[in-house]
């Protein structure tokens, strides 16, 4: 049997685009937007991160699989970091943090999704009760999250996706 040839960061772009087909996230932004400016904030550090970032809710919020990504041609590192930030049901939150936060790249997507889903403009269209209860789990989630890798990393990260954050470095 001819293994699958590796998909191109282009390739898991429409792979990403195609499995989040017909997903909003809480403001009616269509999901793949989401995806897309996590993997923009760590292009940085290479196509497998992007690749990572590109498909980092998959596995929580459509059909797919890991098996289904190794097969379709992800390479077997990008799927392991996306196993590593995909929520399993019954972990808590914290927990499921604290994992990610023993793997760099799984730590960096991680920050980069943290920081798109805490940007100020995009919670202003949230209800008061959600913005409040989400910038407190945020919060709480970069506690743990920023201090697991070099602060010039967060940095990079934070300044393609959510600038504003910075002066929590500062």
């Amino acid at each position: 049997m001819a293994a699958v040839p590796f998909l191109t960061p282009d390739e898991v772009d429409a792979l990403a685009a195609r499995a989040h087909a017909g997903q909003y996230d809480r403001i009616g932004v269509p999901y793949v937007e989401h995806v897309r400016a996590v993997a923009a904030g760590v292009a940085p550090f290479g196509a497998g991160l992007r690749m990572a970032a590109l498909l980092h809710d998959v596995l929580e919020d459509t059909p797919l699989t890991a098996e289904d990504l190794l097969a379709a041609g992800v390479p077997a590192a990008v799927v392991a970091t996306v196993r590593r930030v995909t929520r399993t049901p019954g972990t808590d939150y914290r927990a499921m943090l604290l994992d990610v936060a023993t793997d760099h790249a799984a730590t960096l997507v991680k920050i980069a999704d943290n920081a798109h889903n805490s940007r100020a403009d995009r919670a202003a269209l949230l209800p008061e009760a959600d913005r409040a209860r989400l910038a407190e789990r945020y919060r709480a989630a970069r506690a743990v999250l920023w201090p697991a890798v070099a602060e010039a990393d967060v940095r990079t990260v934070l300044a393609l996706v959510n600038p504003d954050l910075l002066a929590e470095l500062d």
